[in-house]
């Protein structure tokens, strides 16, 4: 018998986070997140809980789980938005309708419940976590940044009435086989132009001393009117902090300075580490601090986290310069082969002209976030 029971206990949280690694044991393409991550969504003080409120199911089918679910009330979006939204997340399950049916009208009378006027997702607590649903490139590895799913799960939520919202797009980046110097020279004009200059610091540290709370204040005035932001706590930063210092490193972070020293452009890029984190489930064994330290020391890929501008520089070139930064960090890499662009929305076509223009690259992945109205 096929029932759907809120996640209330220890065992059901267990139970809640280790379904997907169950799910998804013999798939190559699947990378988990964190292991200790995923529980702490479960604390009293989880750092989103600031702005938001959750709920987590399960699906049962006798004493088996065979789905789970999260319903998000994101208080900080909605009001900046001025929409009465519940978000899905975290939905993994098996191809039944049935299964998908029982977890979606559970959220979905949650959200009823807070008088919310319509779901969407898979959208996260802010925009820096994993969204969308992949709805094309199932062949290829996930980065850690963004969920994999199944073929299936598409029809799975359409069966129960949800539409298009948005889509994003994801590349593979290479950099081009032969270098003419062009985006060198334009990346030097615009620093003769507009007085600019690249950060100096020497290392992480330093970077993050330097310039954490530009940053997040730069995202969040360039990002202010992207899909499904809200903007960071100062709980939100510390904790983003605290996991930048895990896996940044200054080899692979570009900072455009004007004469003030404040930074005009930011591009932050992570050596991947999905590889090191899949034979463990995401658990922070020793053996995947291994492959993780060796992952940041010699990256085969590298994912793209961010690129900010302020908005005064908008329209000026300068991301350019954080162009031709990426390109140089390809080209002069012993053991990069690529980049991942990670999420870039469908109409955003200034980056997805820089990729195209600028580089070798091929848009390889689709995700698409979903929503159904519910009065």
């Amino acid at each position: 018998m096929l029932t759907v029971r809120e996640v209330t206990g220890k065992k059901e949280q267990k139970e809640f986070v280790e379904f997907p690694l169950r799910l998804y044991k013999d798939c190559p393409q699947f990378v988990p997140p964190l292991y200790s991550d995923e529980m702490a969504v479960f604390k009293k003080d989880y750092v989103y809980y600031d702005t938001s409120e959750a709920v987590y199911f399960l699906a049962w089918e006798g004493d088996k789980v065979v789905g789970r679910i999260s319903g998000i009330l994101q208080k900080a979006s909605n009001e900046k938005w001025g929409q009465k939204r519940v978000r899905f997340t975290r939905f993994d399950a098996v191809n039944d309708k049935a299964v998908a049916k029982a977890l979606f009208d559970a959220v979905e009378n949650w959200a009823r419940a807070k008088g919310m006027e319509e779901v969407v997702g898979p959208l996260g607590f802010n925009d820096l976590e994993r969204e969308g649903m992949l709805i094309e490139g199932f062949d290829e590895l996930a980065t850690f940044e963004e969920q994999y799913n199944y073929e299936y799960y598409k029809e799975l939520v359409e069966s129960c009435g949800y539409e298009k919202d948005v889509d994003w797009v994801e590349s593979q980046v290479r950099a081009k086989a032969e270098d003419d110097g062009r985006m060198a020279r334009m990346s030097e004009l615009i620093q003769k132009r507009y007085k600019l200059h690249y950060d100096d610091s020497k290392n992480t540290n330093e970077f993050i001393k330097r310039y954490a709370d530009k940053f997040f204040h730069m995202v969040d005035v360039s990002y202010d009117q992207i899909y499904g932001t809200v903007p960071f706590t100062d709980n939100m930063k510390k904790m983003l902090i605290g996991n930048f210092r895990l896996i940044v490193k200054k080899d692979y972070v570009t900072v455009v300075l004007d004469e003030q020293e404040n930074p005009v452009c930011i591009g932050l890029c992570f050596p991947s580490i999905s590889k090191a984190v899949q034979k463990s489930g995401g658990r922070l064994t020793p053996g995947c601090l291994i492959r993780i330290l060796k992952s940041l020391r010699a990256p085969e890929i590298l994912d793209l986290g961010l690129i900010g501008v302020a908005p005064e520089w908008a329209n000026k070139g300068v991301s350019v310069m954080v162009a031709n930064g990426l390109d140089q960090i390809l080209r002069n890499s012993k053991s990069i082969r690529y980049a991942e662009t990670n999420l870039n929305l469908e109409d955003n076509y200034n980056i997805r002209n820089i990729w195209k223009q600028r580089f070798d690259a091929v848009e390889h992945k689709r995700r698409r976030s979903f929503v159904k109205r519910i009065v």
